[in-house]
């Protein structure tokens, strides 16, 4: 969402000439951040595909989520585009489940699905903000009891060299 929106056109008509290419996923913490990125144009451009839209929110914690998002998040569901919302889980900021199911109801009361909460990748200078996977765990489980089962992102880390997210949370019930 960085870029403009002819650029946005042009990424979107070379995807939509591809007849296999069915979707376009945008992850962007740009509605959060500037919500006016979501232009009455921009999402007049994403109703006009054939391609069906997908934009994942980054949003780590409800304060974040305020009036200008919810608009935001409402013209584009208006138009059919799929919300999803992927968070990490920081220290000091989101780790605890009560925080969490804040954040997922606020998501879900303006149509963001919860959908990805990422153990924190091993970053330099990022070590204050790690949960451990054991801590992660513990977290999610804690979830599961204060929401419903709809509303729980699932629990994932990203390994380098591996096509897709690790699920963390198929373990779960093992600890």
């Amino acid at each position: 969402l960085r870029a403009t929106d002819p650029a946005l056109d042009w990424l979107r008509t070379q995807l939509a000439a591809i007849k296999h290419v069915k979707r376009l996923r945008i992850h962007s913490r740009l509605p959060i951040v500037i919500p006016a990125r979501i232009t009455d144009e921009l999402v007049a451009r994403f109703d006009q595909s054939r391609l069906q839209i997908l934009l994942v929110n980054h949003i780590n914690h409800a304060n974040e989520v305020d009036e200008a998002f919810c608009l935001a998040m409402k013209k584009l569901r208006h138009v059919g585009v799929t919300l999803l919302n992927q968070s990490v889980l920081l220290r000091g900021v989101n780790d605890n489940a009560r925080t969490l199911a804040n954040l997922s109801n606020a998501l879900f009361d303006v149509g963001v699905m919860p959908y990805y909460l990422h153990v924190l990748d091993k970053v330099q200078g990022a070590a204050h903000f790690m949960v451990t996977d054991d801590e992660a765990r513990q977290i999610m489980r804690e979830l599961l009891t204060l929401v419903s089962g709809y509303m729980v992102p699932r629990l994932a880390r990203e390994i380098g060299g591996e096509p897709s997210k690790t699920p963390l949370d198929l373990q779960l019930r093992q600890c």
